[in-house]
């Protein structure tokens, strides 16, 4: 895989990778790896909410609306 980067970038991750004693591979590494169980950690927390909406539980109104929009905004 070939990684095109500004220069000024490119020097500052070289200085970063050399402060924290690794390689510019291993940082990309690191933050690809981040970025991804990231996304996948999203994935699943919205398969799990669109789940809970769908199976969600009555809450005594049986799916029907017992007020009028006038009612709810009443002074």
């Amino acid at each position: 895989m070939t990684l095109s980067l500004p220069r000024e970038l490119l020097k500052q991750v070289k200085r970063l990778a050399a402060d924290r004693d690794t390689s510019v591979s291993a940082l990309m590494t690191e933050a690809l790896t981040r970025l991804a169980d990231e996304d996948r950690r999203y994935s699943a927390a919205r398969k799990r909410a669109l789940g809970a909406m769908k199976s969600a539980g009555s809450l005594g109104t049986r799916g029907r609306r017992t007020w009028t929009r006038q009612e709810l905004h009443e002074r």
